[in-house]
């Protein structure tokens, strides 16, 4: 209570100086006392509140725009499994068209036999190097044959029936050396996939060679 009352005693020379000015100084005096109270209250007080606040919104803007990229995306996966979900049941159709590997020489047969049921004379059925792909492999046979028009359309039906995907193409026709019927050459396609184990070791074989040609040297 002494140092309160030593603090006031201190005080009491300048209160007294100031009652002693006029009204407006003394209300100059109050108004800047006044003033620098709320100043020093804004700049201790109430500013680094508004930092905090304004940093807090800041996050929580980047919070909301995070979070409406996480909606989004989960809406883009659902979206992407129900693609790759109809993408399997699609290869899973096709891979039933495609023949079995020890399936190929059969089917070449049927393909054959299609040409002389339909009335054509064979003169060439050449199965040709396959073509690789990315992941399956082409099997071409150059076909030539000799008939009518009307038998070529048959033998191109009965093959596009069968159960096993077969294409015709580059398809060309000309009279045939006597002028009664048609010569016709084409290809006829099939498909097989390529299974990855047999791709991988194919690639180690090859690494491997390339390693002893190396040490040779």
């Amino acid at each position: 209570m002494k140092k309160v009352n030593l603090s006031l005693e201190k005080l009491t020379p300048m209160i007294e100086k100031v009652e002693r000015l006029s009204k407006v100084q003394r209300i100059l005096i109050y108004s800047g006392t006044f003033f620098i109270l709320i100043g020093a209250f804004v700049y201790f007080s109430y500013i680094p509140k508004f930092k905090t606040i304004s940093n807090l919104k800041k996050e929580l803007t980047t919070v909301e725009k995070d979070l409406a990229t996480a909606k989004r995306n989960a809406k883009q996966l659902n979206a992407w499994r129900n693609k790759r979900k109809m993408a399997e049941a699609q290869f899973r159709i096709v891979s039933k068209a495609l023949p079995e590997k020890n399936e190929i020489p059969s089917l070449l047969a049927n393909v054959s036999k299609s040409g002389q049921e339909a009335g054509l004379e064979f003169l060439l059925f050449q199965p040709m190097p396959d073509i690789v792909q990315d992941f399956y492999a082409e099997i071409p046979v150059s076909i030539q044959v000799v008939g009518g028009y009307h038998n070529v359309a048959v033998f191109f039906d009965q093959v596009s029936k069968m159960s096993r995907v077969v294409n015709i193409k580059n398809i060309t026709m000309r009279p045939s050396a006597d002028g009664a019927s048609l010569e016709t050459s084409c290809s006829a396609v099939t498909y097989k996939f390529i299974e990855q184990t047999a791709k991988k070791k194919d690639k180690a074989g090859k690494k491997g060679k390339k390693k002893k040609k190396k040490k040779k040297k």
